[in-house]
């Protein structure tokens, strides 16, 4: 018997997670024998609770779908809603009553770790009230700091676009090679340096910027990283230093933290910026020399000038391999990526208990830091580079991207 299905996004967005959208739908509509209707839920499950639910098969909808797979942002609509702890409580009732009414038997659900959290608390209600619903989480996230899985869909073009970016703000800083200055970026990562450690794909030889990489999983002491500036700029007059926006000293206090209060978010996770503000005029006060901090914030997620075509097309597959586990019966699962080897590269896709998934975080591996933890280790390089591969010609007009738009 057909059942109908539904997709959804939640958390931060990447360059690449409506490509994950454009793979489970594509699929959903080749799957006639399987499936009747697709339903996408606006502003994920908080959304769906609203009723706030599109029929993809629209016209409106189905007229994007190729401008979908290349635009950045969440397509749907996100949300950071976090489902109670209790599965007695009503509001689970509430939304299988409302998976009733549509008649959905497949729900795909686009996130990181939060989102696996939701997936797990839906599959384990569903099984306490024998419903048949299929359950299954994508990935996304550019953190790359999802459990059982070797890297996470949208990682790569963040990836990509940390290692170019600095690459230009190195080259301008090396302007003015006859006067010290020092430049700060700060990068996204609260527990997990994935992102911030690509940047070391900006270096064209040993020794060049950016010479120094911070990650939150080595304590940061604010002594140790002054006598590291200062002796760095002795044989490199325009440094460049990256950090992750979580690093944080031997009693856990973020550098943030230094100068004021981060707020907490719906899931409890404090928000975090200013650590590059504040290491910029701690150097300007201890050094003397001219610096400034940088911090590239949402432009790590949502720029699409420089997609991995890599990236984007283990997104989609990601999307399309939900959509046929879902079918053959599986739920309560992930999808993984699992690499058989880097050179040359290559990939295969698995599916893990979404338990072993939510709640945990990956770390950057304490092999790929260096002792003092101010540099990365060149064995990373093989295993974020492949990653990054490709290039991917976007839709234009008048030379400007052409992005899908939720009307």
């Amino acid at each position: 018997m057909k059942k109908n299905m539904i997709v959804g996004q939640s958390g931060g967005p990447t360059a690449v997670i409506n490509s994950s959208l454009y793979g489970v739908i594509t699929e959903g509509l080749k799957s006639t024998s399987h499936i009747d209707k697709i339903y996408g839920m606006i502003n994920g499950i908080e959304g769906f609770l609203h009723d706030t639910v599109a029929d993809i098969r629209k016209e409106e909808h189905l007229h994007q779908l190729d401008l979908i797979r290349t635009t950045p942002g969440a397509y749907l609509g996100s949300c950071r809603y976090k489902l109670p702890e209790d599965l007695t409580d009503p509001v689970y009732q509430t939304l299988f009553q409302k998976f009733s009414a549509l008649d959905i038997g497949y729900f795909f659900y686009i996130g990181g770790n939060d989102s696996m959290d939701t997936v797990s608390k839906l599959s384990k209600y569903a099984s306490s009230v024998n419903s048949t619903i299929r359950f299954i989480g994508i990935p996304k996230t550019i953190d790359n700091d999802l459990m059982e899985t070797d890297h996470t869909p949208g990682y790569g073009s963040a990836a990509k676009y940390v290692a170019t970016t600095v690459r230009e703000i190195a080259t301008d800083a090396n302007v003015y090679d006859n006067l010290k200055s020092v430049t700060i970026v700060e990068i996204m990562g609260r527990h997990a340096g994935w992102l911030t450690a690509s940047s070391i794909l900006a270096r064209k030889f040993k020794g060049d910027n950016p010479v120094l990489i911070y990650l939150p999983e080595s304590d940061f002491s604010t002594e140790d990283f002054v006598a590291k500036v200062e002796a760095s700029l002795a044989s490199t007059p325009n440094l460049v230093v990256c950090i992750s926006e979580g690093i944080h000293d031997k009693n856990k206090t973020f550098i943030c933290e230094y100068t004021q209060s981060a707020g907490v978010d719906s899931f409890g996770h404090k928000m975090l910026a200013g650590a590059g503000k504040y290491l910029e005029n701690l150097i300007r006060e201890r050094l003397h020399v001219k610096v400034r901090s940088i911090e590239l914030n949402v432009c790590q997620r949502c720029s699409c000038s420089h997609l991995s075509r890599v990236d984007l097309d283990e997104a989609e597959n990601a999307g399309i391999f939900a959509l046929h586990c879902a079918l053959q019966g599986q739920t309560g699962k992930m999808i993984t990526f699992c690499r058989n080897r880097s050179i040359p590269y290559e990939l295969s896709y698995g599916t893990v208990d979404v338990d072993l998934v939510c709640n945990r975080e990956k770390s950057v591996p304490s092999e790929w830091i260096t002792q003092d933890g101010s540099d990365i280790s060149d064995s990373f390089i093989d295993y974020v580079r492949p990653l990054t591969q490709g290039y991917v010609e976007l839709p234009t007009k008048n030379g400007i991207p052409l992005f899908a738009y939720r009307k």
